[in-house]
């Protein structure tokens, strides 16, 4: 049986850690370059940077950053975050990432995921959605940009199986409904989305204890658990996470 991942994600403003709820009330809360090397310490599978005000101030990557935090971890690291042309995906697989994760600029453009893909490789090009329930969507469910501020046109299961078929090789679903209130994963919009897709899906939003991250991984399907306040402000870590899951039948790296 395939292992689950585990990953970290660093919501990087104005070049530090920085976590909200539904997006909104962001605190500082630490270096990402010191916060990342802490984590992989921590046994962590992959690691997940997204600078949450790039596109909404309409710039490209922090390269530097970038380069800074690539330096410290030595596996799969995911970059997302104004990151807008073929230009922009190359500078920042330079920096240090490996995968790119493409949000709203995808909405915007969504010919940049086929052609970061025939250039880069369908494993290089993630599909990063933020969705919030709306029962005027066909699934329930739409697709937001700008940081979860900016409502969009696009069913969110929609637009899930047409960024596949454009060459998107991963998914990571955000739940804006769940995100930042560790209550729980949005399973019945986690499992919607995995089993109509053919590549991996890893749930965001809503990780509050290590429970949540089984019922996403089990019920909900997903691949992976995206966390963040669980081990940013909590006292959990990687490594206490991972057994706990291990514990409770679900397959994890030790």
């Amino acid at each position: 049986m395939l292992k689950k991942r585990i990953i970290v994600c660093l919501d990087v403003k104005d070049g530090r850690t920085t976590k909200g709820v539904k997006f909104q009330n962001n605190i500082d809360i630490g270096d990402p370059v010191d916060m990342a090397a802490e984590y992989y310490k921590q046994g962590v599978d992959e690691l997940v940077f997204y600078d949450i005000m790039a596109s909404a101030r309409g710039r490209g990557p922090i390269l530097d950053l970038i380069s800074r935090v690539a330096s410290k971890v030595f596996i799969p690291f995911c970059v997302g975050g104004g990151i807008g042309s073929i230009d922009d995906i190359r500078s920042t697989i330079l920096a240090g990432a490996e995968k790119i994760s493409l949000n709203s600029q995808a909405v915007k453009n969504p010919d940049l995921i086929r052609e970061g893909a025939r250039i880069f490789g369908n494993q290089c090009i993630v599909l990063g959605m933020d969705a919030a329930r709306d029962a005027t969507a066909p699934s329930g469910y739409r697709v937001y940009i700008n940081g979860g501020r900016t409502k969009t046109d696009f069913d969110a299961l929609e637009w899930a199986r047409r960024a596949v078929d454009l060459g998107a090789g991963e998914i990571v679903l955000n739940s804006i409904d769940a995100d930042g209130m560790k209550n729980g994963y949005e399973i019945s919009l986690t499992r919607m989305i995995a089993e109509n897709v053919p590549v991996p899906v890893i749930a965001s939003g809503g990780g509050g204890k290590p429970a949540h991250l089984a019922d996403v991984l089990t019920e909900g399907k997903a691949d992976a658990a995206l966390i963040a306040s669980m081990v940013h402000s909590m006292g959990y870590t990687v490594g206490g996470i991972k057994q706990e899951l291990n514990a409770s039948g679900v397959p994890v790296r030790l």
